[in-house]
């Protein structure tokens, strides 16, 4: 005869299959939830009173085991719908504070800086800080550029959604990922090949297809896709690369910082001529490596 019913559901460490294609849950007797064990002990009377038997498939335990992981589940989500509206409206007051009152009015730049989510393009410890009015570091001694000098230098390219842009220093990637919103193809290269790597992982997580990258020294530009629409430099050389000029098409524009120490943000306008040249702000960005500081020490 049974005296009284003893489920007990043990729950260790929580194992999120929800994307994993093709791998699901067996719900059934006998059958165990990933990190989860459930068993049902009735005690029977008989000649030895501590015997038990343990029988498995309850189906209170598994309906309790499936509320639980659907209550975690939905924690989870919750957090993370959270966090979202809360860097959704820091970004949207980056866009307003730090880059429309600054006179930035293109508006297909404008929409993309505030799409693009720049949290996810620093490490996760400055993830709060991604909206500030600053660079950031991102490793390696780079940074991230502050986010009115990348809706500027955006910009300044002056493109309708149908070009071809060449950038050299992709960082983060983040500054390749707001071009891609404004233009038909983004190419971009870095020399770094650790920062490289992440970049382009971080582009093809975030969906990015017109986003094409190589590892390896920008100077020279990248012939091989030559002519560009627009050529953007987010290192300083002290002087402006020839091989830039001469992959731009009639037309195009390289916008670029030059300098030392000292350093001015330029708009250089190609025309059959030859060469429009315009100053815009003293900036200071890192400088530009490789064969560009080789040169450098030539002179």
């Amino acid at each position: 005869m049974t005296r009284h019913l003893d489920s007990r559901l043990h729950l260790s460490s929580y194992e999120d299959t929800t994307d994993l294609p093709g791998r699901g849950i067996m719900v059934g007797p006998a059958s165990t939830l990933p990190g989860v064990t459930t068993s049902m002990v009735i005690e029977r009377e008989d000649s030895n009173p501590r015997a038990r038997r343990p029988i498995a498939g309850s189906r209170g335990c598994w309906a309790r085991s499936v509320v639980l992981l659907l209550l975690a589940g939905l924690g989870h989500a919750m957090v993370l719908q959270a966090q979202n509206d809360r860097f959704n409206f820091h970004r949207q007051s980056m866009v307003e504070d730090q880059i429309v009152r600054r006179g930035v009015d293109d508006p297909e730049v404008v929409k993309a800086m505030g799409e693009v989510p720049r949290h996810a393009f620093v490490p996760r410890h400055l993830q709060e800080q991604a909206y500030i009015d600053s660079p950031l570091s991102i490793g390696s001694g780079q940074t991230i550029s502050q986010p009115y000098i990348v809706a500027l230098m955006t910009e300044l390219l002056e493109l309708d959604g149908d070009e071809k842009v060449l950038e050299i220093g992709t960082g983060s990637g983040y500054q390749a990922a707001v071009l891609a919103r404004v233009a038909r193809e983004v190419y971009t290269i870095e020399i770094r090949e650790e920062l490289g790597q992440q970049a382009q992982e971080r582009l093809s997580e975030l969906g990015y297809k017109n986003v094409f990258m190589r590892i390896g020294d920008g100077y020279q530009g990248w012939p091989e896709e030559a002519p560009f629409d627009g050529i953007m430099v987010t290192a300083a050389p002290d002087t402006v690369p020839a091989p830039l000029i001469d992959q731009l098409k009639v037309g195009g524009k390289l916008v670029i910082p030059v300098g030392d120490f000292f350093q001015d943000l330029l708009v250089l306008t190609k025309t059959a001529d030859g060469v429009e040249r315009k100053e815009i702000i003293p900036v200071r960005f890192v400088p530009m490596i490789g064969e560009a500081e080789e040169q450098k020490q030539r002179r």
